[in-house]
């Protein structure tokens, strides 16, 4: 019996995905938590939890450090939320480039009167925009989302130009091949109407889009963030705006900074906030968790590398550890001193840490639990588990 800790409010549509042998919110010491927004970096881990479940595609509130040490993967769902990210962004470059957000306003805003027609026709020229079609929008990050936004361009008619210099292959694959390659962002950035950031938040990116990016795009672009907070330097925006350097600036996150600038509209963070979305993201990390609480296998870990393969040996001992010489020695060595016959193993690292699979033949429950406890004996060891293949 596996137990789940939800935070937030999580889809019900995913926490249908668990069956008969799990339990939701009956203790605080379960298997596994699913999370949305909520700020783990001061909460104290339980050293049962085998498992975090992020339903969303940013990790920033969960402490990866933390979980690793306590032998915890921490999983998150990219893409699920993609075409909810996607149309936003579409919708806010319309909204910028035809004024709606200040022809709203004046209409809002108008007084009643006899000549109310006669005004508005008069006054609508004001709010002259531009169209999409033809245009150049320059796209920084093909993954999930910066993929799908690529791709609904060109279906617009735009003229469109990718960058993203760690492009996976499975990206590559789902880029038209109508889509410009730009070796750097000053190219993708200097002919560009539109700039949109679709980057993941790390030491690289934060700040990506500052002074000298800003530098070389034409005054009037307009340049959206609806991938995090950070990634575009807003200090810089507002200075580049100021000066006509920078036409419009639209943003999915809210800061100080760029707060009542008649040139920027916030948005309170709605990127991924769509029904479908909420469903998928939750149907995702349940999924995920499911499959590694009973066979291992790591699919979408943030802090571990992705290992998978089939479950077909009666166990399976699964190890998370520390990255560094003679791990595997020592463990395939103790178990051949046990008598143990390894079946497979798979073994893959990423940063200071590593995970190993190990499939062996049957042994009964006290084997099984003395295993346990040696293994754990290895320094460098954070978790051990033997799961068994359910026939």
């Amino acid at each position: 019996m596996y137990q789940i800790k939800t935070y937030n409010a999580i889809a019900k549509e995913g926490l249908a995905e668990f069956g008969d042998n799990y339990r939701i919110n009956q203790t605080d010491n379960p298997d596994a938590y699913l999370i949305r927004s909520v700020d783990l970096h001061d909460h104290e881990f339980p050293k049962n939890l085998k498992a975090i479940a992020r339903c969303g595609a940013g990790y920033n509130n969960v402490p990866l450090d933390k979980a690793l040490e306590n032998g915890t993967v921490v999983f998150n769902t990219p893409g699920g939320n993609a075409n909810a990210v996607k149309e936003l962004v579409l919708a806010s470059m319309i909204i910028a480039s035809r004024n709606i957000v200040a022809a709203a306003n004046w209409s809002a805003n108008a007084k009643p009167g006899a000549d109310i027609t006669l005004r508005t026709e008069k006054e609508k020229t004001s709010f002259n925009g531009t169209e999409l079609l033809g245009k150049t929008v320059a796209v920084i990050g093909l993954g999930h989302i910066g993929s799908l936004v690529a791709n609904a361009c060109l279906d617009l008619g735009m003229k469109v130009v990718g960058y993203d210099p760690y492009l996976t292959v499975e990206a590559a694959w789902r880029l038209s091949d109508h889509i410009n390659r730009a070796t750097s962002i000053a190219d993708a950035v200097k002919d560009a109407d539109f700039v949109t950031v679709h980057v993941p938040k790390n030491e690289e990116t934060t700040g990506l889009i500052a002074d000298a990016k800003i530098a070389q795009m034409k005054p009037n672009t307009i340049l959206l963030n609806f991938a995090r907070l950070g990634i575009v330097d807003n200090k810089a925006v507002v200075e580049a705006l100021a000066e006509h350097r920078l036409g419009k600036y639209y943003t999915d996150f809210s800061d100080a900074t760029i707060l009542h600038n008649d040139d920027i509209v916030i948005m309170p963070h709605i990127g991924g906030s769509t029904i479908e979305a909420e469903i998928n993201c939750a149907r995702m990390a349940a999924k995920q968790t499911i499959e590694f609480l009973e066979t291992g296998n790591i699919i979408n870990s943030v802090n571990l590398p992705n290992v998978s393969a089939p479950f077909e040996s009666d166990h399976r001992i699964t190890l998370i550890h520390k990255n560094i010489p003679n791990m595997i020695g020592q463990i395939s060595t103790y178990l051949a001193g046990r008598g143990i016959n390894i079946e497979n193993l798979v073994n893959k690292a990423k940063d200071k840490y590593a995970y190993t699979m190990i499939d062996i033949d049957e042994i009964d429950q006290a084997t099984q639990d003395e295993v346990v406890l040696n293994l754990e004996q290895i320094p460098a060891v954070t978790r051990v588990r033997i799961l068994t293949h359910k026939k």
